[in-house]
């Protein structure tokens, strides 16, 4: 008996959905944009979450050794940094190698090598390469730095220049800027998803509206709610499958395509700068595709099953 009440409810369902090919159309598309609303929040996320570590991956403080600093006193001083709790990296430069990168870097400006060679020596000291976890925490590496750990095993000290200072500014407008940008943008999202749970939901019930004699007269002859919901909740499953697969094509030709749209608003110069952002959307896509599809198809059924479940409540009180 339960079977076939289930049966006949689906194929109930499965026929008003059909039958009212052009509202069961309009229910598509307006739910095809609530969720178009749920892909852009994952694809601004992914997008903000990418333009964040861009940012703070071009910060970073930089310690200039003394021309006659031992290499093993920097390797130790190196290893004692990269021990501490707030760094991420640290990126060793030797003196040769900065020689042989500033060469590389002006291999086609004969007359600045010409004055490297004037020189004799290597002019050039030792760096490290600092990075830490978040932007608030330059300033106490940089106080580590500043402290007696900076000696050598003689006593001296082999830290000619931390450039923090220098970056001071920048690193602390991040440390502001970023925390402010992501509760923001939670905020805003919290709000979008609102709307489009109350766009959808107002849709569904204009178009249970032209059933509800249909509602009445079942409700007469003694139908239960679950039988007279049951087609509703139905067709609003329904609603969310075709608006799921659709809106997951949208979403896979813009991820597919975000490479040409960065290049021309954000021009070529641009890209390049940013290189680090081409491919992000479409990078994220394939990688997380099994995630975005639960979350459009999930949310696609769940908005239409209990926006028909509560729109079609008002209608059984008879």
């Amino acid at each position: 008996m339960i079977f076939t009440h289930f049966k006949r409810i689906t194929r109930t369902g499965f026929v008003n959905f059909w039958r009212n090919g052009f509202l069961s159309f309009s229910a598509v598309i307006v739910l095809t944009l609530s969720l178009g609303v749920f892909g852009a929040l994952i694809f601004g996320s992914a997008f903000g979450r990418a333009l964040i570590k861009e940012v703070k991956n071009k910060v970073d403080i930089n310690v200039y050794f003394v021309l006659d600093a031992e290499e093993p006193d920097i390797l130790a001083l190196r290893k004692t940094i990269e021990s501490l709790p707030e760094v991420e990296k640290v990126e060793y430069v030797s003196r040769d190698l900065a020689l042989t990168e500033f060469k590389d870097k002006w291999k086609d400006n004969s007359l600045i090598l010409q004055g490297l060679d004037e020189i004799g020596d290597n002019p050039f000291p030792a760096v490290l390469n600092i990075k830490a976890k978040e932007p608030s925490q330059y300033a106490g590496i940089a106080t580590f730095l500043d402290s007696k750990n900076s000696l050598s095993k003689d006593g001296s000290n082999i830290v000619e220049k931390v450039n923090y200072n220098q970056n001071k500014l920048i690193i602390d407008r991040l440390g502001r800027i970023i925390p402010a940008v992501e509760k923001v943008g939670s905020i805003i999202a919290i709000l979008l998803v609102i709307v489009a749970v109350i766009i959808t939901f107002n849709t569904i019930r204009l178009i249970i509206f032209t059933s509800k004699d249909e509602i009445s007269v079942m409700k007469l002859v003694g139908a239960s709610n679950m039988y007279i919901r049951g087609p509703f909740v139905v067709s609003g499953i329904m609603y969310g499958i075709f608006s799921g697969i659709l809106t997951l094509i949208l979403l896979a030709a813009f991820a597919y395509y975000s490479d040409a749209i960065i290049m021309k608003f954000s021009g070529v110069q641009g890209a390049k700068d940013f290189s680090l952002l081409v491919n992000v959307f479409s990078s994220y896509f394939i990688q997380n595709f099994g995630q975005i599809f639960a979350i459009i198809m999930g949310s696609g059924i769940i908005l239409g099953a209990i926006s028909s479940y509560l729109a079609v409540k008002r209608y059984l009180r008879v």
